[in-house]
Parts: structure tokens; sequence; C-alpha cells
């Protein structure tokens, strides 16, 4: 019988890594990784200043905010959280989504990694990961993401693939303002041959996409 939530079954694999969706035994494994840290204290690089909660709540929270991307999931507006494998092990998250996304075909993403795996090319790797996946199995017109001021090594992932500035805006994670740079890559701009990448299982998850 096939998965009756067929994402599951899909893969995004590149030469080193493979996404795919965590199960719920996979997220404990994701939140040690978490917990043991993903940035240098002083910094926040993400909108939403997770990282900051003390525990029991940080578990809590993590565990609400992956089991919600499930549970808010419809063919237009939709939120793709996919696990970040090496050799088996948890590396961090990749995460993609889009809003009334057959109409308007772009997606947006971001992501986290545990500090042990930051500096060695895995966060270009799994952004690639996605943008093919985007791009080449969904149909994707354009992608955007965002990069906090100072958050260097985001801004250059996105630098690499292509990407192109697209203004900024001030946000304020912590309570005090941060400029936050974003960016915009076309189809046209998009380099896929940085990469290769496989797709498998998708074809039974393309309707969950809004796609076909």
């Amino acid at each position: 019988m096939a998965h009756p939530w067929p994402l599951f079954e899909l893969r995004v694999r590149t030469p080193r890594l493979e996404l795919r969706l965590p199960t719920d035994e996979d997220l404990l494994s994701f939140l040690e990784v978490a917990g043991a840290g993903v940035h240098e204290p002083e910094v926040m690089p993400f909108l939403v200043s997770w990282t900051d909660l003390p525990s029991p709540e940080f578990e809590r929270s993590f565990l609400r905010y992956m089991w919600g991307t499930r549970a808010s999931w419809t063919p237009t507006s939709w939120h793709l959280l996919l696990g970040v494998f090496r050799d088996g092990f948890p590396l961090g998250v990749q995460e993609l989504w889009a809003s009334d996304f057959p109409t308007l075909r772009t997606v947006h993403s971001g992501s986290w990694l545990g500090r042990s795996c930051q500096r060695q090319g895995v966060g270009t790797e799994m952004r690639a990961a996605v943008l093919f996946l985007a791009f080449e199995g969904l149909g994707a017109l354009a992608a955007e993401s965002g990069a906090m001021e100072g958050n260097d090594a985001s801004a250059r992932v996105s630098q690499k693939l292509g990407y192109r500035a697209n203004g900024e805006s001030l946000v304020a994670p912590r309570g005090r303002p941060v400029v936050e740079h974003r960016f915009r890559l076309t189809r046209e701009d998009w380099r896929r041959e940085l990469f290769p990448v496989e797709l498998a299982g998708l074809d039974a998850c393309l309707g969950m996409f809004g796609v076909g």
C-alpha cells in the first residue's frame, strides 16, 4: 500500500547528502543537534529567536513547529521541512515553503545546521538540493531567501547559487532592529550545474504541491 502521506517517501539526494521528511523518531535526533547549538550566542540569524528559549519550552516549541508544518499543509500553501542527513547522521534542516504556489510559482527557503557541520559547504549543497526540487521537480519560476545583517555565510550561499539582491527590511527577533537582506533567484539565473541532484518519490507527491 502506498503511504497515505507520500511526502515521507520523497528523497532529494546530492553527492554527500540525503534530504527527506523526518519521522517523529528522527525529530528527536534533530532536536539533539539543535540543542547542541546552531549559532554563536551573541548573534541571532533567525526571524524568530527560537534558539533562545529555555528548556523544556525549547524542546516543546521545536516539536510543535515541526509537527505544525505537516498539519497546516494544503496544495496551495505548503511548508516542506526536510531533514538533512550525511551517511545516515542528522546535520540540520532545510525548509522550502510557498503560498498560492499554483499561481505564483515562487518558493522561499530557510535552514539551520549544527555547528559541527558548518563551514564545510553543506549549506550550499542542501540549498542547491531544494532549488533543484523547486525548479526541476515542481516547475517553480523564482526562489526567495533572506539573511540577517552579519550572517555572511547565508548571504554567500545565495550569491554562489545565482540569487540577486532584492531589497532589505527591518526585523527585530530579539527586540532590537536588525536589517534583513533579501535575495531572489529566477529560473533563468539558477545555477543547476553546481551539484548533481537526484529526486525519488516525487511523482506521488505532486498533487500535494498543487502541481499536475
